[in-house]
């Protein structure tokens, strides 16, 4: 890429051939490939992700992210048509923000019904086609877990509202270690872990630790603008221990890494950090990483494969460098990996 010229998002497309993106989890979580590319070098050598622990070292720091998923996709009917609609968050108690599809047949007064005799009024529009939907008192996350499903993405070409597949995408589609519900997309780069695999790490001395970072609109809206300078990040909520922190600043005064798994942690590990230290607490970030930031947390990163022309391909560039970045998605189509989601991961050294 040419230097001192503003980036372009077409700066961060590829090509990649359909029938590489991953439709299903593999058999078992750790059966995944993992890409490895050393920065410094500019090597890229092939693996797998069961050999993780043997690239880390006793002290160094891991860092997850233990949101966990809600079975946030739901379906129902406005008037005489089927909706698909996306729990996103609650705005005010009793109204929630959605996303519909199709949204032109969602409109504001009417009534979306849902299975089980519950229904909600239409009580406004929101930003980019979104609505509000009034439940009223019904407890909408008590209902979600009676007949939510995951909230695959939708390069995903299967049948969504597959009765058969629910139990099994609720769970696949989920960490082993998620704990603070309140996600609406998974933080994909930790879906490769297994209990044992996390006991392996903890064995061999690593500080494996947790924040929490809920996946919202923010990870995977997408850029519309020409110019990455002009696209605007939304905020996600964030929440890091005083535990947490004082482990992470205790590494990198000691020199110690710090290994990221996934972009979220690296969004909120960055976004925390001030004064020189990274602050516990909760708060909210909009943070956009492009190339050109500057890395004050982070060593190393674990994560997937991602969408062309994504914030979070133009975050892994930015730590990587685009042009070793760009190289490695290359290499990883002709390689025959498996992308996105459900695909194999790529760990940055």
């Amino acid at each position: 890429m040419t230097s001192g010229k503003p980036l372009r998002v077409s700066d961060f497309d590829y090509d990649l051939p359909p029938e590489l993106i991953a439709q299903h989890p593999l058999p078992h979580r750790d059966d995944s490939r993992m890409m490895v590319v050393d920065r410094k070098s500019g090597t890229i050598r092939h693996g797998r992700f069961r050999e993780f622990a043997e690239l880390m070292a006793p002290g160094d720091v891991l860092v997850l992210n233990d949101t966990r998923v809600l079975p946030a996709r739901l379906w129902g009917t406005s008037g005489d048509a089927k909706v698909e609609i996306l729990i996103i968050r609650e705005a005010r108690p009793g109204l929630w923000e959605v996303l519909c599809r199709p949204a032109k047949r969602v409109r504001e007064g009417g009534t979306v019904r849902l299975s089980g005799g519950i229904s909600a009024r239409v009580a406004g529009r929101g930003e980019e086609g979104r609505r509000v939907l009034d439940f009223g008192r019904t407890d909408v996350l008590a209902l979600l877990h009676q007949i939510g499903y995951a909230p695959l993405p939708p390069y995903i070409k299967r049948a969504k509202q597959d009765e058969a597949a629910r139990a099994e995408d609720i769970a696949r589609y989920q960490t082993v270690f998620a704990k603070n519900e309140g996600a609406i997309a998974a933080p994909t780069a930790g879906l490769h872990f297994t209990e044992e695999v996390l006991r392996g790490l903890k064995s061999k001395g690593i500080d494996v630790r947790r924040v929490t970072l809920d996946v919202g609109l923010a990870t995977f809206q997408p850029v519309r603008a020409e110019l990455v300078d002009d696209h605007k990040m939304l905020e996600e909520k964030y929440a890091i221990t005083p535990a947490v922190a004082g482990s992470i600043n205790g590494a990198k005064a000691e020199g110690r890494p710090i290994t990221a798994v996934g972009t979220t942690v690296v969004r909120t590990l960055e976004s925390a950090w001030q004064g020189g230290t990274v602050r516990s607490g909760r708060r909210a970030t909009s943070l956009f990483i492009t190339p050109g930031f500057e890395f004050r947390v982070i060593d190393r990163l674990l994560t997937n494969f991602h969408l062309p022309g994504s914030t979070l391909l133009m975050l892994v560039s930015a730590f990587a460098g685009c042009d070793l970045v760009m190289e490695a998605y290359r290499e990883a189509v002709r390689e025959r990996y498996r992308f996105f989601s459900y695909g194999d991961c790529m760990l940055i050294l």
